[in-house]
């Protein structure tokens, strides 16, 4: 019995030896030879799970756990992990991507820290990122990567995307592209990016201006260059600003019920080149007069707005009466910029026209 118990006392020794003297877990070693980059999780459906009683995918994953999918980070980068949340994209809000903002830019000071990866759930995430391509200070590189496939799908495109949005990070060939969307191996502008697919891996697209680059084996392949930049400071506060999209026979009622519901801004999306029916052109030329800021694109996939047609409603017409014309910007990024625009004109709006040209 005495013999046992001894035995058992150095047993427990060597446990408690192997315990204190085992080597710290690989993902929490500093490579001195490979730069840092951040991961800033949101969420999305690359953070989810298939809920085994529902059938549906919901939020699951960690920020840690996410990295720990992707083993071979580590031969690339060492990692930085930030959680800022852990929601599906479909919650974003105008506000949390202002604190997204700053948590990045705040990340982006360490002189360490070469760039940041953002996981973002895709039904929001161009518009995230043209958020954030609008407002961060840091010129530094930031690469919104998300997935359209959750963790439990048998073949999940999440940790590839997660590579790919490092390895892009860490490459001289895609410096000074501003913030970008890199799913499926295609780098996206934020200004020009839209989600075209609802359930592919291959949904995002710049349509006419053209992706990027491309990478494949770790390399970064430069196919365009980033032409068009614009920077905006934060305000204090973001204003309400309201998108509507204008169809046949519209009467102009959900115009003049938003102008008299404390909006700031509106963002008409027009007929074709710029265009909206007699009636709402009323109810534009009301919000107007109460000194509403009104911006028209086009629920045209690509193109822009024009000021071309003269009738009442046409797109010379709206111009003639205050509006104005958001170019070839999407209806949801015109709503961004017009929000983050409006504070810097304090009221002047003939000054928005600079914002959108």
């Amino acid at each position: 019995m005495r013999k046992n118990k001894i035995q058992f006392f150095f047993l427990f020794l060597l446990i408690l030896t192997a315990v204190y003297t085992a080597p710290s877990p690989a993902k929490d070693l500093v490579n001195p030879n490979l730069p840092t980059v951040a991961i800033v999780t949101t969420g999305g459906t690359i953070a989810e799970k298939v809920d085994p009683k529902t059938g549906a995918a919901v939020p699951a994953l960690s920020g840690p756990e996410l990295i720990e999918a992707v083993p071979s980070l580590s031969n690339v980068a060492n990692i930085k992990v930030v959680s800022f949340s852990n929601i599906d994209s479909s919650q974003m809000t105008p506000d949390l991507w202002y604190k997204l903002s700053e948590t990045v830019d705040k990340t982006l000071e360490d002189t360490g820290i070469i760039g940041v990866v953002v996981t973002h759930g895709t039904d929001t995430m161009a518009e995230g990122a043209y958020f954030l391509d609008l407002t961060l200070k840091s010129n530094k590189p930031v690469v919104f990567v998300g997935a359209m496939r959750d963790a439990s799908d048998v073949s999940p495109d999440g940790p590839a995307n997660i590579l790919n949005g490092i390895i892009q990070v860490c490459s001289k060939e895609a410096l000074d592209w501003g913030v970008t969307v890199t799913m499926n191996q295609y780098i996206n502008s934020a200004h020009d990016v839209r989600k075209t697919q609802t359930i592919n891996v291959q949904t995002f697209c710049s349509g006419e201006k053209g992706y990027l680059g491309y990478i494949c084996k770790g390399k970064v392949y430069p196919l365009n260059d980033r032409l068009y930049r614009q920077k905006i400071p934060l305000p204090q506060k973001l204003p309400k600003v309201v998108l509507i999209s204008t169809y046949s026979g519209a009467d102009g009622s959900l115009v003049r019920f938003t102008a008299d519901s404390g909006a700031k801004g509106m963002v008409i999306e027009g007929f074709g080149a710029g265009n909206v029916n007699e009636a709402t052109y009323k109810a534009i030329e009301y919000a107007i007069n109460k000194g509403i800021a009104v911006v028209l694109t086009s629920r045209v996939y690509y193109g822009g707005v024009f000021p071309i047609y003269g009738a009442q409603g046409g797109g010379a017409t709206l111009e003639k009466a205050g509006v104005i014309l958001a170019g070839d910007l999407t209806g949801p990024k015109a709503r961004i910029l017009l929000m983050l625009a409006l504070p810097q004109v304090k009221g002047d709006h003939s000054k928005l026209k600079r914002y959108f040209k």
